[in-house]
């Protein structure tokens, strides 16, 4: 218990002599230095707000503004007209001089020049970030008034923007029209009927666009002016925060290590350096150095979804589930063999070293003490029902040893697993190593993971590693933005040395990781049993399949002329209809944070265009019709994800005006059967964001396998894709044993030999197609 005794800062006894007062200069130099390095942080965050405040202006362009005002004064001109003369008649001081008077009116009437001008700024950029012409223009051709508005765009942008400095110009989400919108979704649903049942949801939609829908819409418009987003908060508490299921598998999703090699075999240097690795991106996000994300180098994407990274955790509720972020935690949360350990990574106001970190890892691996009654698999209470979850908190964990230590969990920087098992691409049959691997960073042995933390991280027994993260607070890209950094940085510039250890020393004199104590009841003990229950039926349903296709990339795609994504998504049109002989609604994830506080948006990638095209190559129509099928396919799922990231989407729409009918206790037929529709293929694209800190071409072996989610319908398929340089791309497939109609490795046959087949249609010389091993980077499989 020495650790415990010097986290009291003085200690006293009353004797016949006196008061003993004895002081613990460690801890009070502990409590001094820690104090020290909040009061940076706040002093940092004051700045960068001053900053991200006044952009796109500088604070400097302040004095620049007075200077000149001043300047002008003196050569005897009023650039004011006549506005500096009634500020100094209504000077509160009196006994200044007439000069002294004239300079406080001259920088007064400066600094208000000067916020007009920031105003008129951050407005003009903003009406300019609402032109979206630029996206819907053919690739490589730019017209005029594009460039010209780039050049504008950048002229209003100033430099060296901070992560955040673009906030306050990006445009709001626009409502869409209902006329629009019901017109897009009668299109995009027509070839999943039949002629009846068109006609009638027909009938509903028309009912519903002149009657109820200019209704829901008026209080929509009157959101849309008061809030800055009309989606997003309602998004996040009734898709996410309000489902009362397992957040597990429905709700989570995943991110693999590298796929080729694994830096280090020793788990606790692999979780040294990269610990390590999060912390120093903390320390870029809270300093707002991250660079803005920017699409073709100018337009900035919304940014507010890393504010909750760290720090934050979701925390169950009987009728809806909250977020709760804290500021900056000094520890992490651990998880090893059944025991939960704080885990401390600053000392003296610094952050430990790498080496460190792993000694105090390793310390926490060679502990040989038990868990406490019920704390080996407490950990499933997050994997199970909200409902239950809720109650077992406010019951069993509201107050004592209990609720300090779930505090310590829920308000660590995050959570990490050291995991007793082996994963990578190790044996003869790898994709069975990596369907096991996917597994167990979705749900893990249900009990092993704290999956209502913001992300988890996982390290395994032979130094490989994995993120899972919770899905509320913010979207995959977001995660994905983390851990390239800390993959990069592990590998790249931290490294380790001959013996696989992270590299310095080593201060031994740390304070023992602290081990949480519990309390727990026979009865709270029942509870997570059943939860258990509940999450290992769930997990044990998912079926999963993770490959990597190495028989040609987007390079090949691009030179056919077709866009990577629309090319990968009408195979899947193809690969599902051979595999179940219909279509289906198919959702495909697109982003809106070209808006501020945008999150997702809905492309409906079956159309009628893709499916005329699926029926066509199915029907042993020409080669040359086909083709013609497939561009006009393509370019239509283009336009249609160009449409959603402009706001011009469908789903999210009707989503809001349900959620508006409900507010107003009116019933919509039309809505409630839209938004009952099940998607049966679900599917998302993880894009690599960082490409500047990877080299595909000398270190091809140093590949990410990208990241999955579990199946949203169960008869449906979930497919999360990684388009990996030019000649890879990681596919990652789930759905559930329960359905006998549905399999992941058999789906994901169909998915191959549909690349091929679209391939070998578009290629100009069809031996192209077979020269599929052409380009392909050498890798080295883990041994």
């Amino acid at each position: 218990m020495a650790e415990a005794h010097q986290a009291v800062a003085f200690q006293f006894t009353v004797t016949p002599e006196g008061i003993d007062l004895q002081l613990s200069h460690q801890a009070l130099s502990e409590i001094y230095l820690s104090g020290v390095r909040s009061w940076k942080k706040r002093i940092i965050r004051i700045k960068n707000n001053v900053i991200s405040g006044v952009y796109p202006a500088s604070p400097s362009s302040w004095l620049f503004v007075v200077i000149a005002i001043l300047a002008t004064m003196y050569t005897r001109s009023d650039p004011s007209m006549g506005l500096i003369a009634k500020i100094q008649e209504h000077l509160p001081v009196s006994q200044m001089s007439t000069q002294c008077q004239a300079v406080v009116s001259a920088v007064l009437f400066s600094t208000m020049l000067w916020l007009m001008l920031i105003f008129t700024m951050r407005l003009c950029l903003k009406q300019l970030l609402s032109y979206h012409r630029w996206m819907f223009e053919q690739h490589g051709k730019m017209s005029t008034t594009t460039k010209i508005w780039v050049a504008l765009v950048r002229i209003f942008s100033g430099r060296k923007p901070l992560l955040y400095s673009y906030q306050g110009s990006l445009p709001n989400l626009p409502v869409p029209a209902i006329k629009d919108t019901v017109k897009r979704y009668l299109e995009s649903v027509r070839p999943l009927m039949i002629d009846a049942e068109y006609t009638r949801m027909t009938n509903l939609a028309t009912e519903f666009e002149s009657n109820l829908g200019n209704r829901l819409q008026w209080y929509l418009k009157l959101k849309s002016l008061w809030a800055s987003n009309y989606v997003s908060d309602w998004w996040e508490e009734y898709v996410y925060l309000r489902g009362r299921g397992p957040i597990m598998v429905n709700s989570n999703y995943y991110g693999m290590d590298f796929l080729y090699v694994t830096p280090t075999p020793i788990q606790a240097a692999r979780a040294g350096n990269c610990i390590h690795a999060f912390f120093l991106y903390r320390r870029k996000l809270n300093k707002e150095e991250l660079k803005p994300w920017l699409l073709r180098s100018a337009v900035p994407c919304c940014s507010y979804q890393f504010e909750r990274m760290f720090d934050s955790c979701r925390i169950p509720g009987t009728l809806t589930d909250t977020v709760q972020h804290w500021q900056d935690s000094d520890y992490i949360a651990v998880y090893h063999r059944g025991r939960y350990f704080r885990l401390r990574v600053y000392q003296a106001g610094r952050l430990l070293s790498p080496r460190e970190i792993e000694f105090q890892i390793q310390r926490i691996l060679d502990d040989t003490t038990s868990p406490s009654q019920g704390e080996a698999k407490l950990g499933a209470l997050t994997a199970g029902d909200r409902i239950s979850w809720a109650k077992a908190r406010a019951k069993f964990f509201s107050s004592g040893v209990n609720k300090r230590s779930l505090d310590c969990i829920e308000r660590a920087a995050f959570f990490v697993t050291l995991d007793d098992e082996e994963h990578s691409m190790m044996g003869e049959d790898s994709a069975e190593c990596l369907d096991r691997y996917a597994k167990s960073l979705l749900h893990g042995k249900c009990y092993d993971r704290w999956f209502d933390k913001s992300f988890s991280v996982v390290y395994y027994k032979n130094g490989k590693s994995g993120i899972n993260a919770e899905h509320s607070w913010a979207d995959a890209p977001v995660v994905a933005h983390v851990w390239e950094y800390t993959l990069a940085v592990d590998s790249f510039q931290l490294g380790y040395n001959e013996e696989g250890h992270c590299k310095g020393e080593v201060d031994s004199s740390l304070p023992r990781p602290q081990k949480l104590s519990w309390e727990i009841t026979p009865e709270c003990e029942e509870q997570i049993s059943q939860s258990l229950a509940v999450a290992q039926a769930l997990a044990d349903d998912v079926d999963f399949h993770v490959f990597s296709f190495r028989d040609f990339g987007k390079g090949k795609i691009k030179k056919c002329r077709v866009s990577p994504d629309g090319f990968l998504q009408m195979a899947l049109q193809l690969a599902y209809y051979r595999n179940r002989g219909t279509f289906c609604l198919t959702y495909e994830a697109s982003m809106t944070r070209l808006f501020r506080e945008g999150r997702t948006e809905t492309v409906r990638s079956c159309t009628n265009e893709s499916s005329a095209f699926v029926q066509a190559l199915e029907g042993g129509e020409p080669a040359d019709v086909c083709r013609r099928l497939f561009r006009a396919a393509s370019e239509k799922h283009q336009h249609l994800y160009r449409m959603a990231m402009t706001g011009g989407g469908i789903d999210r729409h009707l989503f809001c005006l349900y959620v508006v009918s409900k507010y107003l206790g009116v019933d919509s037929p039309f809505l409630n059967e839209v938004l009952s529709e099940p998607w049966r293929l679900s599917t998302s694209q993880t894009p690599v964001q960082q490409v500047e800190l990877f080299d595909m071409v000398n270190h091809s072996e140093y590949i990410s396998c990208g990241g999955g989610f579990g199946p949203v319908a169960d008869d449906g398929y979930g497919v999360s894709y990684m388009f990996l340089g030019e000649n890879i791309i990681n596919l990652h497939i789930s759905c559930k044993h329960s359905c006998p109609e549905t399999d992941a490795h058999k789906f994901g046959d169909q998915i191959r030999k549909a690349l091929h087949d679209l391939l070998k249609l578009l290629s100009p010389n069809p031996k192209e197609s077979n020269k599929t091993d052409e380009g392909r980077p050498e890798v080295k499989k883990d041994k």
